[in-house]
Formats: structure tokens, sequence, C-alpha cells
């Protein structure tokens, strides 16, 4: 999993969370162009994970790397604006399938250097930070003398505790930077209400010790208390129990996932390893045989995609809430 390998989400979480939006006129505009400008929510000059960008107008031919994030652009209506994507996790929503289908996929994986420049683009949205990774010529600043602008999902370099909001803020400057501001208010509101729906139905029952296995052998690649993965679990009716992880993704000791006596486990479903095959690993491990969810073989599975920070969260809290408490999200 190399787009988020430890290494890359350490170097990630250092980087500033600036969230800041505003609108900048510029001084040097006609008075009927500024005004023309104004209107329209732009110039709009944001900081994202330590960068500063200006923009007059919406980007017009835009390269998104990593599923939520293109699964953001989707969202918001801005499939005209995507001229090549790529590295889906699993598979794109239903309801996107028609749309995704009409972009060209220009990597399986991340694309090279040369291949984001061979669509022309005036912007990358990237998911992870390994999407930005300088080491494969990549990165933001080599980009930006390309005159391509860029943007990094906000997940990879959060600070504050405040995952959902940190989401809401991610859709609503990528509504602002592409002039949709009306769209991603109204998703905004809806994951507001279908969050606070969820949380209704959960309220009374006591949370549930859950251990995340992304995957991993010698140790377990796990969910960390950074980030939407984190939160899903809270909001799920759980209680992470790596949430002293301080990143969103990291390896955590057998040894301790013992000692931390999960009651359930979820599964991350991606890429060639199946959900059966994870589970075989768990059930025949003999030193996980004492641990609670082992013994009741009590599991939840989520698709990666559901469990970083994307359109799919709310939905997500809903469907993961299902598994772990089917008896008060049925009723």
């Amino acid at each position: 999993m190399s787009r988020r390998t430890p290494a890359l989400i350490a170097a990630a979480v250092l980087l500033p969370l600036a969230l800041t939006a505003c609108s900048t006129p510029e001084g040097d505009e006609p008075t009927g162009n500024k005004a023309a400008a104004k209107s329209d929510g732009f110039p709009y000059t944001v900081t994202n994970c330590g960068v500063t960008t200006t923009f007059k107008a919406p980007p017009k031919r835009v390269v998104t790397m990593n599923q939520h994030v293109t699964e953001i652009m989707l969202e918001l209506g801005l499939t005209k604006s995507l001229v090549g994507t790529a590295y889906l996790d699993d598979k794109v929503l239903p309801k996107y399938e028609k749309d995704y289908a009409s972009v060209p996929v220009i990597a399986k994986e991340y694309p090279s250097y040369e291949q984001v420049l061979a669509t022309n683009p005036d912007f990358v949205y990237g998911g992870y930070a390994s999407a930005f990774a300088a080491g494969d010529g990549r990165g933001r600043e080599a980009l930006k003398k390309s005159g391509i602008e860029t943007r990094l999902n906000t997940e990879s370099c959060a600070k504050a505790d405040t995952p959902m909001e940190t989401l809401y803020e991610e859709v609503r400057e990528v509504g602002r930077t592409f002039g949709v501001t009306d769209r991603a208010e109204a998703w905004i509101k809806q994951a507001e209400a279908d969050n606070a729906a969820t949380a209704e139905k959960l309220k009374d029952l006591k949370a549930l010790p859950v251990f995340v296995y992304d995957s991993g052998d010698k140790t377990a690649f796990t969910a960390g208390g950074k980030g939407i993965g984190n939160e899903l679990i809270k909001r799920a009716g759980g209680t992470n129990v790596f949430a002293d992880l301080d990143k969103s993704f990291g390896d955590a000791s057998w040894e301790n996932v013992v000692a931390r006596m999960p009651e359930a486990i979820v599964i991350y479903d991606y890429g060639s390893t199946t959900v059966e095959q994870k589970k075989k690993r768990l059930l025949t491990d003999p030193a996980l045989a004492d641990v609670p969810a082992i013994k009741n073989k009590r599991f939840a599975v989520m698709p990666l995609s559901d469990a970083v920070l994307g359109v799919r969260v709310p939905a997500a809290v809903e469907k993961l809430a299902a598994q772990l408490h089917p008896a008060a999200t049925t009723s």
C-alpha cells in the first residue's frame, strides 16, 4: 500500500492545516471586471496543506489521483472538468459509474509526470500525500512550475481532531474552487442531517471496542486516532482500540491487538487480498485465539474507499453502525 505507508502519512501530518478560504479582489482590474469577479466568487484564495493559491476562475482541465477525490468531483457535478483520472481502490459507486466511464483513465495507479502533462491539465487533485511524491516527479512545486495548480485532500495534513468538520471544509473548498458553492453546501447540509439521524439511533448504546484490520502479517496495519477512519468508528457506535496511534494509518503489534481485546474487527476491503483471506489469516492465528472478536467471529467489512475523507463517509457511518449494532439500526 505505497500510497498510505507510515512514512508518507507521518510526513503528511506534519504539514500545517489551514482551512481559510476568502475572496481576494485584484486591485489592478477595471471596476466592471472587479464587480463581475466578485459576483462569481473569484478571485478566490485558499491555503491547502501549506500551499496558497489564488484562482481567478475555476480550473477547466483537471486530473484526479485517488478514488475519494475523484468521487468528490463527480458528486459536485464536475465531470466535464475532468480530463484524466487515476488510482481506484475498488469501484466507484453505481451512481457515478456513467460519469466515471466518460473520463480517461491515464494510469491504473499513479501516473508519471509525463502522463500527467500529456493531458494538458491546469489543476491536479490528489487524495494521498503520495499522489504528489516529489521523488516520482509529481511534487506540487514541480507541477506549479509547469503552470499546474494543485490540491491535496486535507486528511493528509489535518492536525485538528475534528475530521467530520475537515470533510465538510474539504467539500466546501472544492466547491468554491470550481464555482459550485451551492452544490457543496447542499451536500454538506444533507451530510449533517444523515449523521444526526445515525447518532440518534445510537445515542443510548454502549460503544463497542473495535480493531481495524487493513492488512499486514508481521504487524497489523490499522486505523489510528487521526483521520476519518477513527471518526467513522466513533460515530458508528464503536471505540477504536488504537485511537492512541497519532496518525490516520499505522502499524500495531499483534501483542497489542491481543492486549486491547477488541470485541469486533472491521476489515478494509480492497486490493488483491480478499476479505475471506483476511478473515482466515485472523481466525487461524493461534496468538489471537482469546481475542473476543475472534472467539465470536464478529467481523464488519468496509470498502477502503468508505474509510477515507470523501463523500461516502455519512453513508459509511450508517452502514458500519448497522454491522456493529444491527438491533439498534433496524428498529
